[in-house]
């Protein structure tokens, strides 16, 4: 067995190998196993805060997955003559749940490699390799966290979101939701897009890069893209816009107020949502 190596050392390797400096399915391809544990034990993250408030992706985790891909081969996950779900693949599911204090309802999946924080409930959800999910957070029934996706703390993911994996290109921001944040039912944030801590998402509301996000709170509306401010709530919108075959609405992110200034994280959501007519 390989002795440990410090960050900066096994960043090396990997970008050696990645590189294609020697092959990764052989001896030479150990310090791919162990980025993989630093990702599953949370000692890793393929993004994280870079203490200016913004965050710093890290290309060589995302190399390191594509590459335990490769070192890997499929075989059976879980017992395919037993009574649970059995599925034939390359990485291994987590089964430590009770060590980690991580509540998983059947049937929820997270893949090794992904890191789940004390107090995480898993309704039956999927979480992909190279996610990583904070403390108390609620992953809601059919929720998915895409590979690398990056979750802060107590945030709630409703029912059916989706959060996208950004893998490839190496060198892309995956997406980012920060702590405390609220995102609704059936939302679909994509491509690299950051939800800052306290945000709350409306029902149904769609966040890809190229999605205009118009923020309605001053006399005139200012639209960015690919970010959501922190504490704002948010819904679905139409924008109209015109096309040789002539004028359609076409969707967009309103930005239509702020959460208020409780402490209370429960009343301030409610108090948000009913301002202003949100649905969840």
């Amino acid at each position: 067995m390989m002795a440990a190596m410090d960050e900066l050392e096994l960043q090396r390797c990997i970008e050696a190998l990645a590189a294609g400096e020697s092959d990764p399915r052989g001896s030479e391809g150990a310090p791919i196993d162990q980025a993989i544990a630093g990702l599953d034990e949370g000692r890793l993250r393929v993004a994280q805060p870079d203490g200016t408030g913004g965050w710093q992706s890290n290309a060589w985790l995302k190399s390191a997955i594509l590459l335990y891909f490769r070192r890997r081969e499929l075989a059976w996950v879980g017992d395919p003559a037993g009574e649970l779900p059995a599925w034939f693949d390359k990485v291994p599911i987590k089964r430590d749940f009770e060590a980690r204090g991580v509540r998983a309802v059947p049937p929820a999946v997270a893949r090794y490699g992904s890191y789940l924080a004390p107090g995480v409930v898993l309704m039956p959800s999927y979480v992909n390799i190279g996610a990583y999910v904070g403390e108390g957070t609620m992953v809601d029934t059919w929720a998915t966290v895409g590979s690398c996706a990056q979750i802060g703390a107590n945030v709630h993911l409703s029912g059916g979101v989706g959060i996208g994996g950004v893998l490839e290109p190496v060198h892309a921001r995956p997406v980012v939701i920060e702590d405390g944040a609220f995102i609704g039912s059936r939302c679909i944030v994509v491509e690299g897009v950051w939800v800052e801590r306290e945000a709350v998402l409306g029902a149904g509301v769609t966040l890809t890069a190229s999605t205009p996000i118009l923020d309605l709170r001053g006399s005139e509306p200012v639209t960015t893209y690919g970010r959501i401010p922190p504490r704002s709530v948010v819904i679905p919108g139409v924008r109209e816009r015109t096309f040789p075959a002539g004028n359609f609405g076409v969707p967009c992110a309103l930005i239509v107020g702020e959460r208020g200034t409780s402490t209370d994280r429960k009343t301030t959501l409610e108090r948000a949502l009913r301002d202003f007519g949100v649905s969840v």
